[in-house]
């Protein structure tokens, strides 16, 4: 589709947009399956499409030119797949990454349809937008108690979240709810935020309203700083933002892996 970031769009909208690019019936397109590091050990399915365009997204070459990128996938293909490496590499855990995941949801829900039973945790990483906008997606995920969903908060405010995204700073509210509904549904969820580009005391005031949607919530609180690979130095060097705090990819902190 090619949008670019833009002044003050609707990620909503945007994702809507979007479905008729990545999503086509029960399939989605991918462009890599791969193991990793992450969380001690995990296959990961990376998809194509993101109704957001944060300006430090390392996957943000594929995100730009989703009629171009990446194959067709069936949800047998991406269960059998992570299931696979997996097994090989000894993994007790998967996920789908690389843009965002919830924007074709019966693709996903399908896919966790046929995880179930496997043994295997699954990892849900999302902006949570689409979370926040429809309560009935929290309430489909409920049904599967392998699944925990880290919800990837674009900055500490909503003024952060539109220097970073582009999009409208009222959409940073339908992160926040998307926690929300996610423990009304009682789906096990965890905050993950991104700090590099952030003043102390904006952390501060979001632990505030994270602790009166739930406690546990700031006891689970993630943070997320840029990682400096030569494409994301690119974007921001364009963007013309920079990070307070960020890491280079051979010196990451043990803590964050």
């Amino acid at each position: 589709m090619g949008e670019g970031r833009g002044v003050g769009y609707d990620p909503v909208k945007l994702a809507e947009g979007l479905k008729g690019v990545v999503c086509r019936g029960l399939e989605r397109k991918y462009y890599r399956f791969r193991g990793g590091r992450w969380y001690g050990g995990i296959a990961t399915a990376d998809c194509v499409g993101c109704n957001l365009r944060c300006v430090f997204c390392w996957g943000w070459q594929v995100r730009d030119n989703p009629a171009k990128a990446g194959f067709w996938c069936t949800p047998d293909e991406v269960a059998g797949k992570l299931a696979g490496i997996a097994r090989r590499r000894g993994y007790t855990q998967v996920r789908i990454s690389g843009n965002e995941p919830t924007l074709c949801r019966e693709h996903l829900l399908a896919v966790l349809d046929r995880l179930e039973g496997s043994g295997l945790a699954f990892i849900l990483e999302t902006n949570g937008i689409l979370i926040g906008h429809d309560p009935s997606y929290a309430r489909d995920l409920s049904k599967y108690d392998f699944v925990h969903v880290r919800v990837s908060l674009k900055g500490a405010s909503p003024e952060e979240f539109a220097r970073l995204t582009g999009a409208r700073p009222e959409a940073f509210e339908l992160q926040l709810k998307a926690l929300e509904n996610l423990l009304d549904y009682g789906v096990s969820a965890h905050p993950a935020v991104m700090l590099s580009f952030s003043e102390p005391s904006s952390v501060e005031r979001l632990k505030e309203r994270l602790g009166e949607i739930d406690p546990k919530l700031v006891e689970e609180f993630e943070e997320e700083y840029v990682f400096l690979y030569p494409h994301v130095v690119k974007q921001l060097k364009k963007a013309g933002v920079w990070p307070r705090v960020a890491y280079n990819p051979d010196s990451i902190p043990q803590e964050l892996i």
